[in-house]
């Protein structure tokens, strides 16, 4: 498996080592023992799985005063992913990262608790697998807009379907400093 930093060097992206022949092919997606020489969680409590069409937009989320990590990955199609720093006092506070995760590159995502996360469908279908790090509790779901001109993400269309939750979300700007993560550095 190769992990490697990403512009938000908390954000890891990785590869895992895929064996393939004329039958299809094998990776493993998760192995605790190589999840920890690399520094990533290996306590997950809760997995999900989502299915949407193209032009689906799905976030930003996170969940706050109970953080959740996210391992993320594609079983089926292709998005475009994206984690945005919203700690407070972060050197990096309302960055975004965007990469390409889908059933071909086998590629998944670490995003760490602080971060905001949301993908867009770029493929007719996802499948998308998101493992977590503490369970989903909706009290504490919360979300910011995904067209937030100070994120300024590159998504790759304005969506065509979004939750009146998505839709409604504030800017980052607005939301209340209580509701958002606070740094710390390392």
């Amino acid at each position: 498996m190769i992990c490697s930093p990403t512009q938000l060097p908390d954000v890891k992206l990785i590869e895992p080592r895929v064996f393939g022949d004329a039958r299809g092919f094998f990776f493993e997606s998760f192995n605790q023992a190589t999840y920890a020489a690399q520094g990533l969680p290996t306590a997950f409590v809760q997995t999900n799985v989502s299915r949407s069409a193209r032009g689906v937009l799905r976030g930003l989320h996170y969940q706050w005063p109970q953080p959740q990590g996210k391992l993320v990955g594609v079983l089926e199609g292709a998005v475009i992913d994206v984690a945005v720093d919203i700690r407070r006092g972060s050197p990096t506070f309302g960055q975004s990262v965007a990469v390409e995760l889908s059933a071909d590159n086998h590629h998944m995502l670490w995003i760490p608790e602080g971060y905001a996360h949301g993908f867009a469908v770029i493929s007719d279908y996802a499948t998308f697998v998101y493992q977590c790090t503490s369970l989903y509790e909706s009290k504490w779901d919360r979300a910011i807009r995904w067209d937030d001109p100070t994120i300024d993400i590159a998504w790759p269309f304005a969506p065509q379907a979004l939750s009146a939750k998505d839709a409604s979300a504030p800017f980052l700007a607005d939301i209340v400093p209580e509701h958002l993560p606070v740094y710390s550095a390392p």
